[in-house]
């Protein structure tokens, strides 16, 4: 028994922490937990959890993208420039995912390609997705990007935004479609075993033939298409972008999502599941700031806090193993 309680500890701990999180949560919000409450808990962990998963993929590899807080608001500025000219949800959405992905390949091209350092790569482009998005919003002489109201498909889109099928938000549907695939692709392909090879040992699995190149560009494209996708979503529910806040420290809150999930930094180590329970660990300590009428300023404070604990953790299971 004691073994087999490290062996779920070792592989699933992210369960324990969301949980034990959870517990917490019913605790201080008692008979005001209803289902519609834990349902909010998936709505609103959707779009930063739908990052998240193209961010875990990358810190799979062994590197680091900073700029999807930035990508995700300039890919939302201009899907809203594109629904508003083509009044038309599917090119919008075709627009948002294919963005994210050029956003994506220019970071991987220059970390695959020229073998740049992904923090300095992301970090100079998460400076200018920004400056561009908010320079473009000041040139049209406007404070946000808004869908236009007018238009015949703007009904549609805010109703995908904010429907339901059986009591869960679409999005939430979306967002676990795009977790189920990614965990497919990564437990079950060649391509998957590839990404773990790289974070393992790039050297090793370039000698056992991955092209590593590829495979580190590959992974860039599907976290600015997650990003992209993300963007579509946020702008189905609030139907609006502001190029100043909008995205604001995503990167910084994927990257601990990912963590809090269990996958390692170092690369090579964790489980894609584990991102979606990552996520909701971050939305719901929002959730018990709120409940517990804490002044808003600390929720940083608590997340850094938790996110050291989890970083704690997994150094100590590292311990465990040596």
């Amino acid at each position: 028994m004691s073994k087999r309680l490290k062996s779920f500890w070792r592989n699933y701990n992210f369960i324990v922490i969301f949980l034990g999180i959870f517990a917490a949560y019913l605790c201080i919000n008692g008979s005001q937990t209803t289902w519609t409450t834990v349902t909010n808990i998936f709505l609103h962990s959707a779009i930063l959890g739908t990052i998240a998963l193209g961010m875990g993929l990358i810190v799979l590899t062994g590197d680091i993208d900073l700029s999807v807080g930035s990508s995700f608001v300039l890919a939302g500025g201009l899907s809203i420039l594109c629904f508003n000219k083509c009044n038309s949800i599917i090119l919008t959405l075709l627009c948002a995912v294919i963005l994210g992905g050029i956003f994506g390949f220019i970071n991987g091209f220059l970390v695959g390609k020229l073998k740049m350092p992904s923090f300095i790569v992301t970090l100079a482009t998460m400076l200018i997705y920004r400056s561009l998005s908010q320079y473009m919003m000041n040139e049209m002489g406007q404070t946000r990007y808004s869908v236009d109201a007018t238009q015949s498909q703007y009904q549609a889109l805010f109703n995908f935004g904010n429907g339901n099928f059986m009591t869960i938000s679409l999005i939430t549907i979306v967002w676990i479609i795009v977790a189920v695939i990614l965990i497919y692709v990564t437990n079950s392909t060649k391509f998957g075993k590839r990404i773990y090879a790289l974070g393992s040992n790039e050297k090793a699995a370039l000698l056992a033939g991955v092209n590593v190149i590829w495979t580190r560009i590959s992974v860039f494209v599907l976290c600015g298409m997650c990003t992209g996708l993300a963007t579509f979503l946020k702008i189905a529910k609030d139907t609006s972008f502001d190029p100043a806040t909008s995205g604001k420290n995503y990167e910084l809150y994927s990257i601990a999502a990912v963590v809090i999930g269990g996958i390692s930094m170092s690369g090579g180590k964790g489980k894609i599941l584990g991102i979606i329970f990552g996520t909701m660990s971050f939305t719901l300590i929002d959730k018990i700031i709120t409940a517990l009428g804490m002044n808003a300023l600390l929720n940083d404070t608590v997340k850094g806090m938790i996110l050291l604990v989890a970083v704690g953790l997994q150094m100590l299971q590292r311990k465990s193993k040596d």
